[in-house]
């Protein structure tokens, strides 16, 4: 049997097939190492296509709520960090302000500083605005304010969303003790970074509230002279180097980086720090240990001062559609840069650091290409779908670690670019399964039934091999049919009625074979050669019966089609003809054979030539309008099933030793033979 495969020409039945197109759906199988690399374009291709196209969406800022959220879900996950005993808050609540009324009058402010001066705090910072006198009580609070030396107001210098420019308390302006507690919002309205130092628009640096605190508390630490900073560009304070926040670090976008920023670090929660009401300290009931030896910040934690932020953990891990995010209060976010200052430049906990772009940008096209590996790799995988998803806990795996050393490194982009390079590769595969399932359709699909050629296509990775139908011993029946006399036919009529009354006589030959689901090999002039049992093979003996029974049923109804098409000849005066059938079954060698430029599909083996011998056998022994010949292994499987005849033994050509033949006797005019067997010519 031999599907010819030769550069050049289209597929069909008896026709070639270029090898480039076979190789389109065999050589995916088993290559040589660079045909795999030119295989892997597309899987390069398509991850990176996707990386390029997730960077492009990052560049536009389209992922940033997507990266902040990740961001935040990071400390949401991260555990719970200690209380820092350095920092006490002292809050205005609401209780203070219905018993000592808002704002705090001044005669109550200086009490309040008094009596915490007593304890001996490192530094008090005062994050009330207080640039206007709160009678009764102002020159009092002039005083307190003038002999105590480590406190510090603020003002806020930018106008923003929140508010106006707002001035500072005059008496600490004159004594150089002011600070800024301007804050940054991002675009969702979450505050996630803190302000060392703000620029205003002399070029003058203010610094913030929590490092004027963390200053002086640094100050008066034994062996720690925070003035004895090394690095020549930024801040530094002991082993921790504050690098400013850049517009594009992280996952922000062309944010605004004015000023000296860093990302917050926040310890937790609201309610992170020790906290004392002023009514407290007020009444004498508050624990001076709160207070010594500490930074102590006065501010208000009263809701109906609307002094409240939200944070990286104003909401829960899992969406809550029916609790309102937790917010922090403005001096609990001092509360929380002072100690970051502090905790980094005394115990060494981390700052929150980030890559570099480009090294951000390798992140990304990495994880994009990964996802698209594993699709490539695994596309015949039922797990494919569980080694993505563990791509992905594996990637938030990565991330986490780094977070808790500090380091905010993408997750949300490279999570993107799995699931759509996962995507875009599934398409891809698909697209190239639907070319291949075509190719061997067509390559199969005349020559088999769509049944069998959809099988052929579900195992095609058994039948193909490095671009070639794999070699294969297989137990098989074939079958050759031949006109009779047509040699003679063929002189007496023109060549274009021939070619039309013979193309009508193969197509319905053709359509019996598939329909007892046999595969058409080819056609040679006037003879039909098919086979059954390839090129799925069989494997038990059982199935290989089956094939025999279906050849046999197959020259029969072949005879019966045959019957049909005379009568219809001889109406419209066409010639009318008889045919000769040869079966036989047994072991064969079933693959492709030949070289680069062509290759048949080939079937090798003793059955073959029996099968043609029996066709051609004793052209002489009478059969009616189909005889019908088989050999001795075919009548094996069939016997029982179909009136048989054995005529008896002969030596066919090309063989040693006699052989049994025997004639399928399905037609009730059949005579039964009597003459002397005779040797195949």
């Amino acid at each position: 049997m031999s599907l010819t495969i030769e550069k050049g020409r289209s597929p069909g039945v008896g026709t070639t097939v270029n090898r480039k197109e076979q190789e389109m759906f065999g050589a995916k199988l088993s290559q040589p190492f660079w045909e795999k690399l030119l295989e892997w374009r597309g899987v390069a291709v398509g991850g990176l296509g996707v990386g390029a196209i997730v960077l492009g969406l990052r560049a536009l800022g389209w992922l940033q709520p997507l990266e902040w959220g990740a961001y935040d879900k990071m400390f949401l996950l991260r555990p719970p960090e200690p209380p820092d005993d350095r920092i006490t808050i002292v809050g205005l609540k609401e209780a203070d302000i219905e018993a000592l009324g808002s704002p705090i009058s001044d005669e109550d402010l200086a009490t309040l500083i008094e009596t915490l001066s007593e304890f001996e705090p490192r530094a008090i910072g005062l994050d009330f605005y207080r640039n206007v006198p709160v009678e009764p009580g102002y020159d009092r609070l002039v005083e307190i304010f003038e002999s105590t030396p480590n406190l510090f107001g603020i003002e806020k210098k930018v106008a923003d969303d929140r508010g106006q420019a707002i001035g500072p308390p005059p008496v600490l302006a004159e004594n150089n003790r002011v600070a800024v507690n301007d804050v940054t919002l991002d675009a969702d309205g979450n505050l996630r970074r803190g302000l060392l130092f703000l620029t205003d628009e002399n070029g003058v640096n203010h610094s913030s509230l929590g490092l004027v605190l963390a200053w002086l508390y640094l100050e008066a630490e034994p062996n720690f002279d925070p003035a004895a900073q090394t690095h020549p560009e930024y801040l530094q304070l002991g082993p921790a180097v504050f690098v400013p926040f850049e517009a594009n670090d992280g996952g922000y976008v062309r944010a605004d980086a004015g000023g000296y920023q860093i990302l917050l670090n926040f310890r937790g929660p609201s309610g992170s720090f020790a906290t004392v009401s002023v009514s407290d300290v007020l009444e004498g009931n508050a624990d001076g240990d709160l207070f010594r030896d500490r930074v102590v910040l006065i501010g208000p934690l009263a809701p109906s001062l609307n002094d409240f932020f939200y944070t990286p953990y104003s909401h829960s891990l899992f969406p809550d559609f029916f609790t309102s995010p937790d917010e922090t209060a403005g001096v609990e976010v001092q509360a929380h840069l002072t100690s970051q200052i502090l905790s980094s430049a005394l115990d060494g906990r981390p700052l929150i650091r980030v890559w570099p772009e480009p090294l951000e940008t390798l992140w990304i096209l990495a994880w994009s290409l990964w996802g698209g590996v594993v699709v490539w790799t695994l596309r015949q995988q039922r797990w494919m779908v569980f080694a993505l998803m563990g791509s992905g806990l594996l990637l938030g795996g990565i991330a986490y670690g780094a977070f808790l050393l500090g380091w905010w490194i993408p997750i949300a982009p490279p999570l993107l670019g799995i699931v759509g390079s996962s995507v875009a590769l599934t398409s891809y595969i698909a697209h190239l399964e639907r070319q291949d399932r075509q190719l061997m359709m067509h390559l199969f699909g005349r020559h088999v039934t769509s049944t069998v050629a959809e099988e052929i296509w579900r195992q095609r990775h058994q039948i193909l091999q490095e671009g070639r139908l794999v070699g294969q011993k297989a137990t098989a029946t074939v079958l050759f049919t031949d006109i009779k006399n047509f040699s003679t036919l063929a002189e007496e009529i023109d060549a274009e009625p021939l070619m039309r009354w013979l193309n009508e006589y193969m197509e319905g030959m053709a359509e019996v074979v598939l329909e007892h689901h046999g595969a058409i090999d080819k056609f040679i002039g006037d003879s039909v050669m098919a086979v059954f049992g390839v090129p799925l093979l069989r494997e038990s003996e059982a199935e290989i019966a089956a094939d025999a029974v279906a050849a046999v049923r197959c020259a029969v109804r072949m005879g019966q089609k045959l019957r049909e098409l005379n009568q219809r000849w001889k109406r419209s005066g066409q010639p009318i003809i008889s045919m000769r059938v040869g079966i036989a079954t047994g072991p064969l060698v079933v693959g492709s054979l030949g070289s680069s430029q062509r290759e048949d599909y080939t079937i090798i083996g003793d059955s073959v030539n029996v099968a043609a011998r029996l066709e051609s056998f004793d052209k002489e022994l009478d059969g009616g309008i189909c005889r019908i010949l088989i050999g001795e292994s075919t009548y094996r499987y069939v016997q029982g099933q179909f009136s048989i005849q054995l005529l008896g033994s002969a030596l066919l050509k090309g063989r040693q030793k006699p052989v049994k033949i025997y004639q399928v006797m399905w037609e009730a005019s059949n005579p039964p033979q009597t003459h002397p067997l005779k040797q195949i010519p």
